[in-house]
């Protein structure tokens, strides 16, 4: 459990999103969650009904989001791949063949 709180403090320094971080925040909802649900279900006041309801929508939200950016970050992983076989043939038809040294006849022509 250590190494959880330890990957999360390092997770800090890092720029976007990481696993750990990512897990901490449905913790953390999933936790929200069940406290509401709880004080909901304890005081029958509508207020935490609807606190338990925007709290249900902002992590359904958040992890739609976060599904999103992996899916940005799988694209950006896949436009700078390396070059395939099948590219790597496209580019070589393509490149001119190396031009046969000129005669001294073809210099003087030139």
């Amino acid at each position: 459990m250590s190494q959880f709180f330890t990957d999360l403090w390092d997770s800090i320094f890092v720029p976007g999103t990481t696993p750990t971080l990512v897990r901490a925040t449905h913790y953390s909802f999933a936790a929200l969650l069940v406290t509401l649900i709880a004080l909901s279900i304890a005081t029958y006041n509508m207020h935490f009904f609807f606190l338990t309801a925007i709290a249900g929508c902002l992590w359904g939200t958040l992890t739609w989001f976060i599904g999103e950016l992996e899916k940005m970050k799988e694209d950006m992983a896949k436009q700078n791949s390396p070059v395939t076989e099948e590219v790597k043939g496209t580019v070589a038809e393509q490149e001119e063949t190396p031009e046969e040294p000129k005669t001294a006849k073809q210099k003087k022509n030139d």
